[in-house]
């Protein structure tokens, strides 16, 4: 009986000797090859539309690949990344929303966002919308508003989006 509870043992340990030995027989370039190619996919941001609707304004903000991380914030006013520079929309109140990592343009520098880079808009609620930044994994946009805005934000897939409601 203890002749075969060794065997056991041996063999199941022979066995996963021969699989940690089989995993690290991979060629090591094909696996870093990999990870970094899945690490590249930065999310592209190629849109931004906004409609009016009967009780609430609605921005969507389309992206290419995965969903990034998204903060919407209360700012007092907005401005370019980078320059530092006001933004030039009419309003008093602003929401800057900030998408990380995600890229306006693609690999080799062009621009993939087809989206407005300043628009003024009069809908209920939303006065104007526009990219700020597309800068070191961060693209911005600012909202501008006449009220404040109470609103509500999420994400939604297939295919991948970032939506603003704001309240009437």
């Amino acid at each position: 009986m203890i002749h075969a509870r060794l065997r056991q043992s041996v063999a199941l340990a022979t066995g996963a000797l021969l699989a940690a030995c089989l995993s690290l027989a991979a060629p090591a370039s094909a696996s870093s090859l990999t990870a970094t190619k899945a690490q590249a996919q930065t999310p592209l941001v190629v849109n931004a539309r906004w409609a009016g609707h009967p009780s609430y304004d609605r921005i969507v903000i389309d992206i290419q690949g995965s969903a990034p991380t998204v903060t919407v914030t209360p700012v007092n006013q907005l401005f370019y990344d980078g320059s530092g520079k006001p933004v030039p929309l009419p309003g008093k109140y602003f929401l800057e929303i900030r998408l990380n990592p995600a890229a306006a343009h693609n690999e080799a520098g062009g621009n993939v966002y087809q989206g407005p880079k300043l628009q003024k808009i009069n809908l209920s609620k939303l006065k104007g919308i526009a990219l700020t930044g597309d800068y070191e994994g961060y693209v911005t946009f600012g909202a501008a508003f006449d009220t404040l805005p109470y609103y509500r934000a999420f994400a939604l897939h297939a295919p991948e989006r970032f939506v603003v409601d704001i309240a009437h």
